[in-house]
């Protein structure tokens, strides 16, 4: 999902776009709504989009008021005019592109499509530079990258304890106390991480072998991780975490 913000002051322009959005990409999410600057950039602060439209003139001040208090603008902009002697300012802010009032269906397509294709040359280009990262690194410094619903995070592999398998869905618990839900199977991130020290105890478990606190033989045996989650093993798979454990 595309996080995307909608800076206007008219509702009707509000209600607007977000219905032609949802009704040509459902992909963009519009999380929140703001009418002015003020509104605009708590709005960017708190849900730190991947999209704004941002309309040029409103009640207390304009949108490069705006951004100009922004430290860093990591997000694509598209701004929203009825004036078009504003689209130089607008190239200048490294807008993908600007949209003229009232909104033609078409005009949005090409803008809207423009950004998808700039954002995921963005998300490549982060995916390939960790890999570049990764190749210099020793093992407990390589970091996983997690594609989350709304954004790809670079985790290092020492912090993750461990990760459950959810359908078609993987559940990372790392040391922060996090947890975060990835769209990928439990046996994806297996063969991925078999070589840094983990294994599948379990169908639903995979498991990091340094953060392993104890090995009980109990109930058929199971581990307690630093987090002090508890993890059973199958019985089918004892023997090789046991082989594991022991050449630790």
């Amino acid at each position: 999902m595309i996080k995307t913000i909608i800076v206007e002051d008219e509702k009707h322009n509000q209600e607007l776009l977000e219905r032609l959005l949802q009704q040509h990409f459902p992909e963009i999410q519009v999380l929140q709504k703001a009418k002015n600057v003020s509104e605009g950039l708590n709005a960017i602060e708190n849900i730190e989009p991947a999209l704004v439209f941002l309309d040029v003139e409103m009640p207390d001040g304009n949108a490069f008021d705006l951004l100009a208090q922004i430290e860093q603008i990591d997000f694509e902009i598209i701004f929203v005019t009825a004036y078009d002697h504003y689209a130089l300012q607008a190239i200048r802010f490294c807008a993908i592109d600007y949209l003229l009032k009232p909104i033609k269906v078409p005009e949005l397509l090409d803008a809207v499509e423009k950004v998808m294709d700039n954002l995921s040359l963005k998300w490549e280009n982060q995916r390939l530079k960790q890999l570049i990262q990764n190749l210099d690194k020793k093992s407990d410094d390589m970091r996983l990258a997690l594609p989350t619903a709304d954004k790809t995070i670079f985790i290092p592999i020492r912090e993750i304890i461990r990760c459950q398998g959810e359908n078609n869905y993987t559940s990372f618990y790392l040391t922060s106390g996090n947890r975060l839900l990835v769209s990928k199977t439990l046996k994806e991130f297996e063969e991925i991480l078999q070589d840094y020290d983990f294994a599948r105890v379990h169908q639903s478990h995979l498991v990091n072998l340094k953060m392993i606190e104890s090995y009980h033989k109990t109930e058929g045996g199971y581990l307690i991780m630093q987090d002090g989650s508890r993890i059973s093993i199958s019985r089918h798979r004892k023997d090789k975490v046991l082989h594991l454990l022991m050449e630790l």
